[in-house]
């Protein structure tokens, strides 16, 4: 698959429950500092890009899916891709990842990135809100309000959401509402639920980049087989339709 593509282009993940270090990671690696972000979404969204009969699997998200710190092809959109062809499936991973990104900036963008097709959209947002302690209704609104507005562009469509931590020092009655509103969510909308895409990576020394916060490509590739046990499923399910 091209990298212009890639660049914008089931089963549920492991249940081991976080530690508080896990959380405070989750938090933390979607704030972190540099990297990719709004100067590069035209490259990614692939709005441009000529039509094509193959299927669309949009990773709207943050630096995490924006593959902050490692090369493009590293990242785990790009390792899913790979999922995606050895699988046989006939689909196009659609990354548009953006630094720093909270459920109201995805919002903001989504009617640019709708231009395209979207088969599938694969929700990352929302720690930022938590990471800066931002009222946990307002964030479940603006993601309902990206899930409503894709299937009303493409009512076919099919999303995955993937839920993330907020850090511990927000009290345990925040992180508790924080956790619960993307399964909340799945459940409202019919929607497959990763329920934590840091599992088995944040907090761990030897799967981040020296910032601490930030997967290394081993721990992309965690992150990979995290979410292809969901997507799996998914694009299985559409292909039987």
């Amino acid at each position: 698959m091209p990298a212009s593509h890639l660049r914008l282009a089931g089963a549920m993940p492991r249940t081991r429950r976080p530690t508080r270090a896990m959380m405070a990671m989750a938090a933390m690696v979607l704030l972190g500092c540099g990297g990719r972000g709004d100067s590069d979404v035209a490259s990614r969204n692939g709005t441009d890009a000529p039509v094509s009969s193959r299927a669309v699997v949009l990773f709207l998200g943050t630096s995490l899916t924006a593959g902050q710190g490692v090369a493009l092809e590293d990242a785990y959109p790009a390792l899913v891709q790979r999922k995606i062809d050895s699988a046989g499936f006939d689909a196009r991973v659609v990354n548009a990842g953006v630094n720093r990104e909270t459920a109201a900036g995805g919002l903001r963008r989504l009617e640019w990135l709708l231009r395209q097709r979207v088969d599938v959209l694969v929700l990352e947002l929302g720690a930022n809100d938590g990471l800066r302690g931002q009222d946990v209704d307002s964030m479940r609104a603006n993601l309902q309000e990206i899930i409503t507005r894709t299937r009303s562009a493409y009512p076919n469509a099919k999303i995955v959401i993937a839920g993330m931590e907020a850090p511990p020092n927000m009290g345990d009655a925040y992180t508790s509402r924080f956790r619960r509103a993307f399964g909340e969510l799945a459940e409202t909308n019919d929607a497959s639920l990763i329920p934590f895409l840091l599992v088995d990576v944040a907090g761990d020394r030897e799967l981040n980049q020296a910032d601490g916060i930030h997967p290394t490509e081993r721990g992309h590739r965690i992150m990979a087989e995290t979410v292809w046990r969901v997507l799996e499923g998914v694009l299985r399910d559409r292909a039987d339709r």
